[in-house]
């Protein structure tokens, strides 16, 4: 009885070696897997800040632009800022296929990349 007991406790220890192994390579990959997302979630943003900045000033300087020629520095905004509510519209209501589609797709193949 004592010589089935010794293989019976071996195996029990290399499935349970063998299990914490498999929990540890998850989680290894879990995490490299969210700092990759996050990366480049981070590197997107900066990005998005940059330009962000860079198309206010142009916006500002388009739109005292249009007001001289208007005659009229806030008919110049007034112009912008209507330009900006129909790309806002149009924004509103193809969110899905230009924004969340693209968007869920770059996340999954980051995801599942080998």
């Amino acid at each position: 009885m004592n010589s089935n007991e010794q293989p019976l406790e071996s195996l029990f220890e290399k499935a349970e070696d063998y299990s914490k192994t498999t929990l540890e390579v998850i989680r290894l990959k879990a995490i490299s897997k969210t700092a990759e997302v996050l990366s480049t979630l981070v590197a997107q943003m900066a990005l998005l800040v940059a330009i962000a900045l860079a198309s206010l000033t142009i916006n500002i300087g388009l739109a005292l632009w249009v007001g001289k020629l208007l005659h009229n520095i806030y008919f110049g905004f007034f112009s912008v800022g209507g330009f900006y509510i129909i790309i806002a519209i149009l924004l509103y209501f193809f969110k899905n296929s230009w924004i969340k589609i693209p968007v869920r797709k770059g996340i999954i193949s980051i995801l599942f990349e080998q």
